[in-house]
């Protein structure tokens, strides 16, 4: 009798220590800042969005999440710093279906794993693209930008924020459906490339609505359409691609927070939580309206299953386009 009180005593301090652990880990994170890694150039498209939520979490955490731009390879240096980065919560990344679905279709040799080196934490938006181009271009409809291309093969030319990104894709996909010939212009964010494109120094650019947007709205970019299924609530005079002659094209994007594989599922658990709360928000609602993007946040597993989806439905137009891994 003795033997098994002695027991009983033991897994009640086992259970009891180990709860009296786990709580003060969950109430004490974050005690410290978080560094927040953006895989893209300051002013692209992810980092409007990252740096919105980074806002809203700050807020929320009474704790400063501290963006951090990493751009270069399509988003490939900063996700590979989140790979490695220490599994504490205390980095995590913010990226989209470019470096979480579609590059691994585009580089047969990424410093890392999707499935294997991140931890999916939760949907941050769901966005449209816009095609924009240059205002000194002499078009004004997407029926004439098209005409323009087959007239010139070869000498117009598409600025994305890199390889393997949704911008680059679109345009590839955009190409193969009417049948022109274009040239792609990698940048190292969407914000440079767009630069150019008010140069004209290159001619159009599909890139996600909520970067893209305040270019269109002060003039210094001419919104052509929107790759969505619907017009954006902000700018409801811009027709999509479907509806300006190009039956059947339709690309939207997302981001989302990631943290590197092996971090405990408590704190993937409260970052996730912490994630529906702020897409709830007037502050992330009100941000994301001008911008023609949703906020729309998640579970784990639902983000996980976004990203396997997306990966599957980009390979396949990467085969359909005849877009070839390096």
């Amino acid at each position: 009798m003795s033997g098994i009180i002695v027991r009983v005593v033991a897994i009640a301090l086992f259970v009891t220590g180990h709860g009296v652990m786990m709580a003060p880990a969950l109430a004490e994170y974050p005690d410290a800042p978080i560094r927040l890694v953006i895989p893209f150039a300051s002013g692209s498209a992810t980092d409007t969005s990252a740096r919105i939520y980074a806002t809203a979490l700050s807020r929320q955490f009474s704790q400063q999440v501290v963006p951090d731009n990493r751009p270069g390879a399509g988003g490939t240096i900063g996700m590979e710093l989140v790979a490695r980065a220490a599994p504490t919560g205390y980095t995590i990344g913010y990226a989209g279906a470019g470096p979480l679905a579609i590059n691994r279709s585009v580089s047969e040799k990424l410093p890392y794993d999707v499935d294997k080196d991140f931890a999916p934490i939760s949907q941050a938006n769901e966005t449209p693209l816009m095609l924009a181009v240059s205002p000194s271009l002499p078009v004004k409809t997407l029926k004439e930008l098209i005409a323009l291309a087959r007239s010139r093969p070869g000498q117009l030319s598409n600025g994305s924020s890199g390889t393997g990104t949704i911008g680059y894709l679109a345009g590839e996909l955009f190409k193969v459906m009417t049948d022109t010939r274009i040239e792609h212009i990698p940048y190292k964010g969407g914000a440079q490339a767009a630069i150019d494109v008010m140069a004209g120094r290159v001619q159009l650019i599909f890139d996600p609505s909520n970067g893209i947007s305040p270019f269109v709205k002060s003039g210094k970019l001419h919104g052509l359409a929107v790759t969505g299924y619907r017009r954006l609530t902000a700018f409801p005079e811009i027709p999509t691609v479907a509806e300006s002659g190009v039956p059947g094209f339709e690309v939207t994007t997302w981001g989302g927070l990631i943290a590197p594989a092996g971090v405990p599922p408590v704190i993937i658990a409260r970052l996730s939580q912490e994630m529906r709360i702020a897409a709830a928000s007037r502050f992330v609602k009100e941000s994301y309206e001008p911008l023609g993007a949703e906020p729309r946040a998640g579970t784990p597993g639902e983000f996980t299953a976004l990203i396997r989806r997306d990966a599957a439905k980009w390979a396949d137009v990467m085969r359909r386009a005849e877009i070839n891994a390096k």
